[in-house]
């Protein structure tokens, strides 16, 4: 079978028609497991069905595409990312997770239509192994810039930000897909801290690569609370750019009041429905009371957090799993519990309105993805706010450079890092 750049004639047609996978079993009255060998080239399709599939990519009487545009979706975690701009109509035609537990719970609500990328490394190094697309989501890595991650890696004597080898440098590879690529916007996401991080030189170092070497206009920043959106202050900074002049100004989208937001008895469960095994054991939350006594008595607030349904929690964090203290339940007349992981997908938007979310990883793994991923409806919002300024982006979506002018990104020589501080 004819491959075009990784992609074979198959998985080309569906995305020319925008049909997922599972839309295309249907047409082609195959099982989907049948599309998805076809997809990842495992089996051949005939001829026939490679017919039928370019009829529909060639229909001209649909009054409105299935996808608008296509996107990539990096470090994509459990996708939460990729939910916010196929709200907007966004067609994902490329992923890569490293982790396996991650991996597997996006296949498992992702069943559409491509396997999935593993490190991304392999693509930055090669991105034509990376299908065309019009926008770029990526969530990179955020351990080296949050403050608990910094605070974890300076009493190990470890390096952090762009001098963490595992992780800090992660950014130029999406950078090297943007360089090559040229695709018409980006939408990247880390924490807050990752403004102040080493005085602020990071985030400098981001913006100049993202501005000056690969060029892109109007590259804009804010951070944005959930609050609004779900009962949990968790504050993230995105990032924004266009590869062409555009009016669209981040800083001018209005937020939803975040006096207007849930609380959180909304997303929880009924006190009947949920397991024992989430109460604290007695030697627990003796161990939390201790903690929070010894810290409040040298002035400061290190320990346990306890909410009721009308409160808004902290942030979770993708060590939950450990002993849940930052956002345990009061559970009056008995010891607190940690939320559940279908509790903790609903707080994150995974599991919301009509949108069901399946978990079929353990606890501990459902914690830790929950932890560290993006609040969906924020996302959506933010797509949501940008999708007239893309649609004009897209009208003329031919690359402002042509392959000969395309940087070479890297990450600043370890020494100059060094000199830096």
């Amino acid at each position: 079978m004819r491959i075009v750049g990784n992609r074979n004639d198959f998985q080309h047609l569906c995305d020319q028609a925008g049909l997922t996978l599972e839309q295309a079993a249907d047409v082609l009255k195959v099982s989907e497991r049948t599309a998805y060998r076809y997809a990842n080239g495992t089996s051949r399709p005939s001829a026939l069905a490679l017919s039928v599939l370019r009829d529909e990519a060639n229909k001209g009487n649909r009054s409105e595409p299935v996808s608008s545009f296509r996107f990539i979706d990096l470090f994509a975690g459990i996708g939460g990312l990729r939910l916010g701009f196929e709200s907007i109509g966004g067609h994902c035609v490329f992923t890569s997770e490293w982790d396996d537990n991650a991996r597997k719970t996006y296949a498992l609500n992702f069943r559409d239509n491509h396997p999935l990328g593993g490190d991304i490394r392999e693509f930055s190094s090669d991105p034509d192994k990376i299908p065309e697309f019009d926008v770029l989501l990526a969530g990179f890595p955020c351990q080296p810039f949050s403050i608990a991650g910094v605070s974890k890696k300076n009493a190990l004597g470890r390096p952090h930000g762009f001098l963490c080898d595992t992780q800090g440098t992660l950014f130029f590879d999406a950078a090297q897909i943007i360089a090559h690529h040229r695709p018409a916007a980006f939408v990247l996401e880390n924490v807050k801290n990752l403004e102040s991080h080493d005085k602020g030189r990071t985030f400098a170092t981001i913006m100049n690569v993202l501005k000056n070497e690969l060029g892109y206009k109007r590259v804009q920043a804010r951070v944005i609370s959930s609050e609004p959106w779900v009962p949990q202050k968790r504050e993230r900074i995105f990032i924004v750019g266009f590869r062409d002049d555009t009016d669209f100004d981040l800083d001018k989208v209005e937020l939803p009041a975040k006096s207007s937001g849930p609380k959180l008895g909304s997303i929880l469960e009924p006190h009947e429905a949920v397991d024992p095994k989430y109460t604290l054991t007695p030697r627990l939350w003796e161990y939390l009371q201790a903690y929070r006594a010894k810290h409040e008595a040298k002035g400061n607030g290190f320990g346990y957090s306890l909410f009721g349904p009308d409160d808004v929690t902290r942030t979770l964090s993708a060590r939950y799993y450990k002993d849940g203290s930052e956002v345990l339940i009061d559970q009056p007349g008995k010891r607190p519990r940690r939320l559940t992981p279908l509790e903790c997908a609903r707080l994150m938007g995974f599991d919301r309105g009509e949108r069901r979310w399946r978990i079929e990883v353990s606890d501990t793994q459902a914690y830790r993805q929950f932890g560290n991923a993006v609040v969906v409806p924020v996302v959506e919002f933010i797509a949501k706010a940008m999708e007239p300024y893309l649609r004009k982006a897209l009208e003329g979506n031919s690359p402002s450079r042509s392959p000969g002018d395309i940087p070479v990104i890297s990450p600043p020589p370890r020494e100059q890092m060094v000199a830096n501080g």
